[in-house]
């Protein structure tokens, strides 16, 4: 056996057959096959978990007392494995701190910088503030004033008996030298005030030259006046320089600290914004949230808060009142004055006003309930005191080449790359600054090569899709150089565009190349002919899956007949529906939803036409705003016209929707639940039916068990030592926490009385166990649950568990499960809803994705519209219409490059989706031709 080598010795890990690999180190290599063929259970449940045991074996005996209690893969062997770090596609941040900047802990590198060279400006006049010492105000005195006039004097107070004493004898006044002795000439020149305050002390009056007296004049200077000093030039007009260690501007009185990391940091009180605590925003009563219809009239309800039963009084007191303020009960909200709207929020003495109900509420905050209320009808707004730059004003009075740390962290990568490339700073500053400068430059080179140059720096996290979280993990690994390490990828090609994907593949042959192992979980092309090895588990999904279909390089991979291998080489792929939708730009406007002047994010007040009816797909490289015009404008300005949201969307001027359109559904990839008790058949309401089947059986009716009985969300059938999770949590502290199998059930929800009723020799654990086809198997004589299930079936969802925790499904069958929901739903009512996807490929086999669309299509044959926003060429090109947008990303994306069909676009020269689906579409001609 060589070390060279990872060895997978009987791997059994759910789905998987006992199967054994031999994989080279410091390859990449591409595990692919169907969905649930047993590729994350090979990479990440079996590799990834005996890497990640292995380390926590290292740790201290403290660590270790946990690990009887964690579950290590099913496998027989694994020899030879590397310490093992996991990029997985979901993002899990959950707090408002984490921004990008943290993430790729680049804000630390800035605010590194920042402390070492910044130069201070007064907040107040903007005056730069200079620390000096004596040898700079020589040498700046020496560069500038060489052969004028000066008189070097420091501040002092008026004690003429001790400064007699020190051997100072005049003063410097109203521009002119006054002697200490000439008591006369003090009296009458004096006022009270002066004499309280401090007074300007001449230490030497001299012409400027590069001699030992000034040095010497200004040392004693400085030495008195405690490091600050003054030199008046006298030239033809006066002039005074005022030179001082402090950090401080002395025309405004303020001092500011001097710069050190915590300065700078949002996270830290030194730093934080005094008035948001460092988040960069306060949450506010919205208007637009309390008032979510301004069509209403007060009498018919516009304030949304009062029209629930607890607090109809405030309503009734203000109808009652309402006139004698001078406010119309009958007229539209909209229609009102600001004056008006000032009455309304602010309340009179006659009736109490919208801040007043508020007020009243926020004493009572101690109650859950109370606070969740207000949380509605709050929205986060930019915080007045920082502008959203989360720091004090102390922290932004420092600033490099021009631009404070916040300023700095506003711009997308793209251009604060330019920034640091064009920086002017001071040769002796760029010295200070050279590893620091240095690594900065190489994190934002790396962040661009991942394709995330559009992203800003202060963007939040939790924002941040899974594939964009992964490729800056990615970016941040490749920085660090290590060697010797595992990494286990899952398709880091999400949210790429065609022409960013081939930039992934370098980066991961560059990983291998400085002695790192490779394992990626993909579907994507280009990573699977760039790959060195590759695996495909197979032949499908589920229990038909787990084995190993091929293992071998590129060449060996081409010539074998397998199903992905025919997709790569062209010879399988997806036709496009034979009869497509006729629809053209100047189609008439109520066959189509229109949106005018989109502008808001990177979006260059766009107008949208998106025919009705159809498969349109959204398309355009990472960045181009496709994501700001679909979501956060179209989608929310439906929402709220057809009163299913009070989201506000990005700015827009106009939207017209047709009659015909009733509602909007946006179908993401968000979790269907977000505890492990959430799982497929309970979200599509299959378990309850499964709960009355075993109700009625025998055994149930003999001890009287109800459906609630087989429940494990509720006290009877289910095991209380886990309250029917299966699972006991375990916190971890300093590791992410564990979810332990329950020793009293053995992982299996229920008590040993609910185990012995049996359907069809299947207990209620049995169910929860089986993949969909095999329960389609199980229960082919109960029509509703069968006819649920194959819509799973139907959309590629057939391997999956029953009862497999929701916290455990990828975005992608979150989604498609979505869709299995929406599609039941829309059996009872068709041809009014506009749906909107997401990336809906994601994680899928081209196989998968056949099935995917099918489902699509029947949405639309039934009088639907599909909107998605997609990569994926054979989606394209399977589209009616497509919409393109670019040309790049960040500032310089947001327009419309083009709106057409795909036999139109593969000719538009200006479209990256247009050249990538042409050769994507030669491709395959030529292999049919074969």
């Amino acid at each position: 056996m060589s070390f060279k080598e990872l060895v997978i010795e009987g791997a059994r890990q759910n789905n998987l057959k006992n199967i054994s690999l031999t994989l080279p180190h410091n390859k990449v290599i591409a595990v692919t096959g169907v969905s649930g063929s047993g590729k994350s259970s090979l990479a990440f449940d079996t590799i990834f978990a005996e890497g990640q045991w292995r380390f926590i074996e290292s740790l201290s005996t403290y660590a270790r007392l946990f690990l009887e209690k964690i579950d290590r893969p099913d496998v027989d062997a694994i020899h030879n494995i590397r310490p093992a770090i996991a990029l997985e596609q979901k993002n899990p941040v959950k707090g408002s701190r984490s921004t990008v900047g943290t993430l790729t802990e680049l804000y630390d590198l800035f605010r590194l910088l920042y402390s070492k060279i910044a130069h201070p400006f007064c907040p107040n006049c903007s005056k730069e503030i200079r620390i000096w010492d004596t040898s700079q105000i020589f040498m700046e005195l020496i560069e500038k004033y060489t052969d004028k006039k000066a008189i070097i004097v420091f501040e002092a107070p008026a004690d003429f008996n001790e400064l007699l004493k020190n051997g100072f004898h005049r003063i410097w006044l109203n521009n002119e030298i006054i002697d200490i002795e000439d008591l006369e000439t003090l009296i009458n020149r004096i006022s009270v005030d002066e004499i309280k305050d401090k007074l300007n002390i001449v230490v030497d009056r001299l012409l400027i030259k590069d001699e030992p007296r000034l040095s010497d004049s200004i040392e004693l200077a400085w030495n008195h006046g405690k490091g600050k000093i003054k030199i008046i030039i006298m030239d033809e007009t006066v002039k005074v320089l005022t030179f001082s260690s402090k950090n401080s501007c002395d025309e405004c009185n303020i001092e500011l600290p001097l710069p050190n990391p915590l300065l700078f940091s949002f996270n830290h009180p030194l730093g934080a914004c005094p008035k948001c605590n460092g988040f960069g925003n306060l949450l506010h009563y919205d208007e637009t949230l309390i008032i979510p219809n301004k069509s209403l009239s007060l009498s018919d309800g516009a304030i949304d808060p009062w029209n629930k039963p607890a607090y109809r009084w405030w309503k009734q007191q203000l109808i009652k009142n309402a006139e004698k303020a001078g406010l119309s009960t009958s007229k539209p909200y909209s229609e009102f004055l600001d004056s008006e709207k000032e009455i309304l929020f602010n309340g009179t003495a006659d009736f109490y006003g919208i801040n007043d109900f508020f007020q009243k509420l926020e004493t009572k905050k101690y109650k859950l309930h109370i606070r969740v209320f207000l949380s509605r009808y709050r929205s986060p707004a930019i915080c007045p005191l920082c502008k959203g730059k989360k720091l004090k004003k102390e922290a932004l009075s420092y600033k490099v080449s021009g631009l404070d740390i916040g300023e700095l962290c506003s711009m997308p990568v793209i251009e604060i790359a330019h920034y640091f490339e064009q920086l002017d700073i001071s040769p002796f500053q760029r010295d200070t600054a050279r590893e620091i400068l240095r690594q900065i430059k190489l994190k934002l080179d790396f962040l661009k090569r991942v394709g995330l140059d559009y992203l800003s720096l202060n963007r939040d996290a939790r924002t941040l899709s899974g594939g964009e979280y992964q490729r800056i993990n990615l970016s941040n690994q490749i920085a660090s150089f290590l060697t010797g390490t595992l990494y286990v990828l899952d398709e880091p090609t999400v949210g790429l565009h065609a022409r960013d994907t081939q930039i992934i593949a370098g980066i991961m042959s560059e990983l291998s190349k400085l002695g790192n192992t490779i394992i990626v979980v993909e579907h994507d092309k280009n990573i699977i002919n760039s790959a060195d090895v590759i695996v495909e588990l197979g032949p499908g999904g589920g229990y038909k899956g787990g084995e190993v279909i091929f293992s071998g390089n590129r060449e060996e991979f081409l010539f074998s007949d397998t199903p992905t291998s025919r997709y790569i080489k062209g010879i399988e792929y997806i036709f496009p529906p034979s009869k497509k939708k006729s629809f053209t730009v100047k189609s008439p406007i109520q066959n189509k939803i229109v949106l005018i002047g989109a502008k808001g994010n990177n979006l260059k007040d766009i107008n949208l036409s998106i025919p009705l009816q159809t498969f349109t797909t959204i398309t355009g490289v990472s960045g181009s705003g496709k994501s700001s015009l679909i979501v956060e404008t179209l989608y929310r300005a439906l929402a709220r016209e057809f009163k299913q949201s009070v989201e506000m969307p990005l700015a827009f001027d106009k939207l017209i929707a047709p009659k015909t359109l009733k509602s909007v559904k946006l179908i993401s990839q968000s979790p269907i639940g977000k505890s492990p008790r959430s799982n497929p058949v309970t979200y599509l309401k299959i378990f309850d039916l499964i709960r009355n089947l075993f109700a009625s059986q025998p055994e149930a009716r003999t001890q009287r068990y109800s459906p609630g009985y087989f429940s494990f969300n509720v006290s009877g059938g289910r095991c209380e030592t886990c309250k029917g999770a299966g699972y006991q949590k375990m916190e971890m502290y300093f590791f992410e926490d564990l979810y332990i199998k329950c020793e009293t059930c053995n992982g299996k929800r229920y008590k040993p009385e609910a185990l012995k009723v049996y359907y069809r020799g299947k207990n209620i654990d049995d169910v929860l166990r089986m993949t969909v086809d095999e329960a389609v198997e199980l229960f082919r004589d109960e029509r509703k649950i069968v006819n649920k299930l194959s819509l799973m079936q139907d959309i590629g969802l057939g391997y999956l568990i029953l009862g497999q925790p929701a916290t455990t499904l990828s975005g992608g069958e979150a989604q498609r499960l979505k869709i299995c929901a929406e599609f039941a739903e829309n059996s009872r009512h068709t041809g009014d809803v506009l749906y909107i996807l997401d990336e809906p490929t994601i994680g899928l086999h081209f196989k998968d994705i056949k099935a995917l669309l099918n489902i699509l299509q029947r949405l639309v044959d039934s009088g639907n519209t599909v909107i998605i926003i997609e990569h994926n060429l054979d989606v394209i090109n399977y589209s009616d219409w497509i919409i393109d947008l670019g040309p790049e990303g960040g500032e310089k994306g947001g327009k419309i490059i083009f709106e057409g069909t795909p036999d139109e676009i593969i000719n538009c020269q200006e479209s990256y989706t247009g050249k990538y689906l042409r050769e994507h579409l030669y491709t395959q001609q030529a292999s049919h031709n074969i």
